[in-house]
């Protein structure tokens, strides 16, 4: 009886041991994955109609997540995707993003043992968010030609976010992706095509039913973390709201130029952060708004 008990408890082991390997084989494998088709690069559909069932059930959530960001056309604006999952799902989604990273650079860190080191690290929860809806927003810039959020109407309430801070992520996520699209027009262009970027901020969404600018539940409490690699942590207040006031200005020039009414501009001033002095440190456009809102009064 007791041969048969030991035999029956280190079985157990065995097969615990047996999933816990399996599963760190499919975040590798998720990752790869990722890394070959996060781009433009069209991965073949029968790879993509029996993506995830190659992975345990126990990575359904993640695998279903991975396979929509490397379909071409894809449905990642779906509530299914847009409401935030549990935090272990964002954790092993973190880790496949990891491992897409440390697949491009020659590395003495193997997969599996960056694997194993981030299972057992405390990865801060608002980092978890913001990688998330960053590979979210990036696979639906990526997969989805020509960029167009008309028509579409974010319920940020309705997305299972717990805090103001989850729900400002979420937002300032959202609105890199939209900066990013009319960047080019305002600072690589001589002159800017004020034009063509107005034509892409009427592509941008509705937040909580209103103008994406009207959204101004901006106020959380700042926090740091790496943004980018090489510069450690830093205020992500900062840096983001920083990219969002440089788009705000961008498009009150392009409303200027292309012949924007008064009342266009008018709503654009004072139902935007853009009045807000309090949020001023967090940009390094602070004198200019000072100075449009002199010329104001």
């Amino acid at each position: 009886m007791k041969i048969l008990l030991t035999l029956f408890i280190g079985c157990c082991f065995f097969l615990q041991g047996f999933g816990q390997s399996a599963e760190k084989t499919a975040l590798i494998e998720l990752g790869r994955a990722y890394k070959d088709y996060m781009f433009a690069g069209e991965a073949d559909k029968k790879f993509l109609k029996s993506f995830n069932k190659q992975f345990p059930k126990s990575l359904k959530t993640e695998a279903n997540f991975i396979q929509e960001t490397i379909t071409t056309n894809n449905d990642i604006l779906n509530e299914d995707f847009l409401q935030l999952p549990e935090e272990s799902v964002l954790k092993n989604i973190y880790i496949i993003r990891e491992i897409n990273l440390l697949l491009r650079e020659e590395s003495e860190v193997s997969p599996t043992e960056l694997v194993d080191s981030l299972e057992k690290s405390k990865i801060p929860r608002y980092e978890l968010i913001d990688n998330y809806y960053d590979i979210l927003f990036t696979a639906y810039g990526n997969k989805n030609k020509p960029f167009d959020f008309s028509g579409v109407n974010f319920q940020i309430n309705d997305l299972g976010l717990a805090d103001e801070t989850e729900k400002g992520i979420f937002f300032l996520k959202c609105i890199d992706l939209c900066a990013v699209n009319i960047w080019g027009y305002m600072n690589v262009v001589k002159p800017p095509n004020t034009a063509k970027a107005l034509e892409y901020i009427k592509k941008y969404p509705n937040i909580n039913g209103k103008p994406y600018y009207q959204f101004t539940d901006l106020y959380f409490k700042d926090f740091e973390m790496v943004i980018n690699k090489d510069d450690g942590k830093e205020s992500y207040k900062s840096y983001y709201l920083n990219k969002y006031y440089e788009l705000l200005l961008s498009h009150l020039i392009s409303l200027d130029r292309e012949g924007g009414s008064q009342e266009e501009i008018r709503d654009l001033l004072l139902s935007s952060i853009m009045k807000d002095e309090s949020l001023y440190k967090y940009t390094e456009y602070k004198e200019t708004l000072e100075s449009i809102f002199q010329k104001q009064e």
